[in-house]
């Protein structure tokens, strides 16, 4: 398996190689790299398609700091570096949004395109913050298993937790937040509750821009969608419907889709 050890912390990172341009997906919280297989097996006979665990989640080390997104950013930034891959065609999901907002804004030089979705500029609104603190707490001391049933619904919309058809990939992902490391994902939800806003850079950003957000996601609501729509110069946004938190699982070809539109934007 590849890893890199990269502004101290070992990543881990998936790989299909090729020689065409490359998409670097950066996955939401509690998740890793496995949360975008749909959109790699979509593109991989025409992209080198590279995703990586942020530290302490996945498969990447548990650090015994950094999980600031801030830190979190230098990470993707010593990774494209590292892989020299730049520029890169990006798409981060919640918190990998929150890293390539970051990116997109002051290292230009590394991102082609940007596709941010089910993320938001805003810091963690204050009304959440005691329930994800509280759901810490257990998790760190009791266990992912005593949390998931109240955070699947965070993270997955109702249609996607209601299909009948869809139950076995319902366990799947639920087994996946429970099997990360206890200490690596509470440090990784801190850094999430306690980040501060990224506004301000938004009008930095000069580059094509897809922003896709479920009409049920209740972590980050539409509107905060809108909002960057607004702040971000010629960004596309799209609202998927019967989605939530999780769209490139829960509706994995309307994200390729996106994705696709926003790299031919940087064709044209």
């Amino acid at each position: 398996m590849p890893y890199a050890d990269l502004n101290g912390a070992h990543i881990h990172f998936t790989d299909t190689g090729g020689d065409g341009d490359t998409i670097l997906f950066s996955h939401g919280l509690l998740f890793s790299g496995a949360m975008f297989e749909k959109q790699i097996a979509h593109f991989s006979n025409r992209f080198r398609c590279i995703a990586f665990d942020h530290r302490g989640q996945g498969q990447s080390g548990v650090t015994d700091d950094g999980y600031d997104i801030e830190t979190l950013t230098a990470d993707a930034e010593a990774l494209i570096r590292y892989l020299g891959i730049a520029p890169c065609h990006f798409v981060g999901l919640s918190m990998g949004g929150f890293v390539g907002m970051r990116l997109a804004a002051r290292n230009p030089e590394l991102i082609k395109t940007l596709t941010l979705l089910d993320t938001s500029a805003d810091p963690e609104p204050r009304g959440n913050t005691p329930k994800y603190r509280m759901l810490n707490v257990i998790a760190r001391w009791i266990g992912l298993w005593a949390v998931v049933g109240q955070v699947m619904p965070i993270l997955f919309g109702q249609t996607f937790l209601n299909d009948a058809t869809r139950v076995e990939e319902t366990k799947q992902w639920s087994g996946e937040i429970t099997g990360n490391h206890r200490i690596g994902i509470t440090k990784a939800v801190s850094g999430v509750i306690d980040r501060k806003g990224c506004v301000e850079l938004l009008g930095r950003i000069n580059m094509p821009v897809g922003i896709g957000v479920g009409d049920e996601d209740v972590a980050t609501v539409p509107e905060k969608s809108e909002r960057m729509n607004k702040a971000i110069n010629g960004s596309e946004l799209t609202v998927f419907n019967g989605a939530g938190h999780s769209s490139s699982i829960e509706i994995p070809d309307l994200v390729s889709n996106l994705i696709e539109r926003t790299i031919g934007r940087s064709r044209s």
